[in-house]
């Protein structure tokens, strides 16, 4: 059952077995520091020597939730994100209304794992800016899957270049179901006059998890070709990115 954030004071989580945002009462508790207070500053002094890598997802994600919830333990909640969703880039990028179906989940903790997201694809975008793209295509790469490989519905992204390859604008053009984007080809390459670009990547995701184009992404790609082709207008490439991977059409010879 949903929990949508009742029972928060302050825009902070609700500590766990609480009303009104309090602690749930305990002897001693005003005189004893709680215990999950020596876990928290282990836990951040470990982040601080070893970094992110030495943690194991639920730990990074308890670091998250601490913000959230200031007054109490909690692993338990960490744990049961990541075994409803997998790991902790799916947790990040769940959609709010499934986060909130985790008993324990509220406004607070949805608005700092939504932050998390945002500032995971400002980064990547930002390493995509600093460079020509066809010479960055690891930072595209990173920044497509940062921004869309765990994404639960299918969107369809491009990124309009300048003439040096350099990037223009970064835009997601259509969202989608599960399994399904539309896509309109010519108001892509409207939208590319728009904004005076002279190269194109289309990008979208597959929320299953494989990025294997299928016959209707070949289709389309090679739609959006040609009516781009007469207007001076080249599309470099068309990635599918997945939770197991990329898949690139130039790189396959499917364009």
């Amino acid at each position: 059952m949903a929990r949508n954030g009742a029972g928060r004071s302050g825009g902070r989580e609700a500590a766990p077995g609480s009303a009104g945002g309090e602690p749930a009462a305990s002897p001693g508790f005003d005189e004893a520091e709680p215990h999950f207070l020596g876990h928290r500053e282990r836990l951040r002094e470990r982040f601080r020597q070893a970094g992110g890598e030495a943690l194991p997802d639920y730990e990074l994600l308890e670091l998250v939730l601490f913000r959230a919830v200031p007054r109490a333990d909690v692993k338990p909640l960490a744990k049961a994100l990541i075994d409803r969703f997998g790991s902790f880039a799916e947790v990040v990028g769940a959609a709010p209304g499934r986060l909130r179906e985790v008993k324990g989940v509220g406004e607070a903790i949805v608005t700092e794992l939504k932050l998390i997201g945002a500032a995971v694809e400002r980064v990547t975008r930002g390493q995509v800016r600093a460079r020509p793209v066809l010479s960055s295509w690891s930072a595209v790469i990173a920044h497509c899957r940062a921004s869309m490989a765990f994404v639960e519905q299918e969107q369809f992204r491009v990124l309009f270049l300048d003439k040096r390859n350099q990037l223009i604008l970064d835009e997601v053009q259509q969202r989608g179901t599960v399994d399904h984007t539309p896509v309109y080809p010519r108001e892509v390459v409207k939208r590319a006059l728009e904004v005076a670009a002279s190269a194109l990547i289309l990008v979208h995701n597959h929320p299953s998890g494989d990025p294997t184009p299928s016959n209707a992404d070949i289709q389309m790609t090679k739609t959006i070709i040609d009516v781009a082709k007469p207007l001076g207008i080249e599309v470099h490439d068309h990635i599918i990115v997945g939770k197991d991977g990329h898949a690139s059409l130039r790189g396959l010879r499917l364009i």
